[in-house]
């Protein structure tokens, strides 16, 4: 599964949902995840793992085409820490 389109197919299938049932609960799933992430909360999922929000300080950076230095502005950016059953399964 590497498409949106095909974990909406995927969770119709196990669920048994309709396509368009399945795509409205993936939506709402994913629109939860990052209204609680824009609120600066994190949210954990059970042995799956953790999503959060990590703050990137404002560094230095090189242009690499011309070896330039540009000011990089510091940014939040989402993180995810997956969880040990998750990490067993794809190890196991």
């Amino acid at each position: 599964m590497t498409t949106k389109n095909e974990l909406v197919a995927a969770v119709a299938e196990q669920a048994k949902l309709t396509k368009a049932a399945a795509a409205a609960a993936v939506d709402a799933t994913f629109d939860a995840i990052a209204a609680s992430l824009k609120a600066g909360e994190e949210v954990k999922l059970i042995g799956f793992g953790s999503f959060s929000v990590v703050t990137r300080a404002a560094r230095e950076g090189r242009n690499p085409r011309t070896g330039n230095p540009v000011k990089i502005e510091a940014s939040k950016a989402p993180k995810f820490t997956p969880g040990k059953g998750l990490k067993e399964i794809v190890n196991g």
